[in-house]
């Protein structure tokens, strides 16, 4: 199953005039791209059926926001990635949630060089 268009539209509406915004398809979901680096992205977990944040939020409140609600290490290949998170739906549900993470995104982004 592919990820939520619900959920991309989501965040495309929280993005939209942030900056430079490019959407690539990737890992078997959706990236977004902000002025040309990877911001956050949406991804379809095939063990608990549900879509799933992946937010890039750097390594410097990276254990803050670990212990947030729904918040858990990004881990592709046995070993956590620090400065990546990924969100299960429970931390994103609400809009006031969603605002959260993708402002913690931005926040990172806006850190990176142009």
């Amino acid at each position: 199953m592919a990820y939520s268009e619900y959920l991309a539209d989501r965040v495309r509406i929280r993005l939209k005039g942030k900056g430079e915004l490019e959407e690539k398809k990737m890992m078997g979901g959706l990236t977004f791209m902000m002025n040309g680096k990877m911001c956050l992205g949406i991804m379809f977990d095939k063990k608990s059926e549900e879509d799933r944040l992946m937010l890039r939020v750097g390594k410097l409140n990276y254990e803050a926001l670990l212990n947030l609600p729904g918040s858990k290490p990004m881990d592709f290949t046995g070993k956590p990635i620090r400065g990546f998170l990924f969100i299960e739906p429970d931390g994103f549900d609400t809009e006031n949630d969603l605002d959260f993470w993708v402002e913690k995104a931005l926040e990172f982004n806006r850190l990176l060089n142009p």
